[in-house]
């Protein structure tokens, strides 16, 4: 074959440059019109969430006072009022949810990602988990109404506690697993090495060095069952007076803040949308607290 065959003609060249100035124009084309359309849609997204922030801001702080915070929820028709006893309530359902949620879902998520692994019974709990992590909660509160609340014949503290428990511990358990295989393995094994038993390279090198993100996630997962409704309104319910006794009723600011919402009575409405600037307050100081401490790290 003659070697002229094989050289590149400056008509071929031409071709060839001027299907990569296409092909460019094209990918150019294409990455504008993608970057517009998230543009877009990230700003349809923002303009939601600026307008639900500017409706509870401006909203909620006309009901904020020094009584919101000392005076139990007021009669029907009444003037006056608070929402003491329904955030004294929702701190202590949310606090015990958590002292039982988040030891259970470390210790099922050290157990996936150090120990179960690839076992039959690790990928049965993650499969259980999925189902857990993607159930809608009012099937929570049916769940623990049908085995607590129907047995025991009355609402309970103890009960919203429980639904708020397995709403917390599948999230726990993703984060506790997804933080634990991220620590490189080289630690495992020099651990292992130098003859370090098992259970002490999980107390102290896996989960020291990723207790940033669990503690992130405890938190993620603190702020979801802060505002979640459904499941109390089947288990703690609420109560009008001040009570912490958990095995009776307990007041509580999400199904307070569904009853007052749902009243004809102003002054009940406008203590709605001041526990409603409570919550978002709450649940927007941990995720902040929760990136901080994760930057850190």
């Amino acid at each position: 074959m003659n070697d002229r065959s094989l050289e590149i003609t400056p008509a071929l060249k031409q071709i060839n440059a001027g299907t990569k100035l296409k092909l460019q124009a094209r990918r150019r084309r294409k990455n504008a019109l993608a970057i517009t359309l998230s543009m877009l849609a990230m700003a349809f997204g923002l303009w939601w969430l600026l307008w639900i922030l500017y409706t509870t801001i401006t909203l909620g702080i006309g009901g904020l006072s020094l009584n919101l915070f000392v005076a139990a929820t007021p009669p029907p028709g009444s003037a006056g009022g608070g929402l003491a006893n329904a955030i004294v309530g929702s701190l202590i359902l949310v606090s015990l949810a958590t002292l039982i949620g988040t030891p259970l879902g470390i210790l099922a998520g050290v157990y996936l990602a150090e120990y179960g692994q690839s076992s039959w019974p690790a990928s049965l709990i993650r499969f259980i988990n999925d189902i857990l992590l993607s159930a809608p909660s009012i099937v929570i509160g049916l769940f623990v109404y049908a085995v607590m609340v129907a047995h025991m014949d009355r609402f309970s503290g103890w009960a919203g506690v429980m639904s708020l428990a397995l709403l917390e511990i599948p999230i726990i358990i993703r984060t506790t697993e997804n933080m634990l295989k991220l620590v490189p393995n080289a630690l495992r094994e020099a651990a292992f090495a130098l003859g370090t038993p098992k259970w002490k390279i999980v107390s102290l090198i896996t989960l020291k060095a990723s207790v940033a993100g669990i503690v992130t996630g405890v938190l993620l997962a603190v702020a979801r069952i802060a505002g979640e409704t459904a499941p109390l309104l089947f288990t703690a319910l609420s109560s009008q007076f001040w009570s912490v006794d958990l095995n009776q009723p307990m007041a509580n600011l999400p199904v307070t803040i569904y009853k007052f919402a749902m009243s004809p009575y102003a002054g009940w409405q406008q203590l709605a949308w001041a526990g409603v600037f409570i919550i978002t307050l709450g649940v927007l100081g941990l995720n902040i607290l929760a990136r901080v401490i994760f930057a850190k790290k």
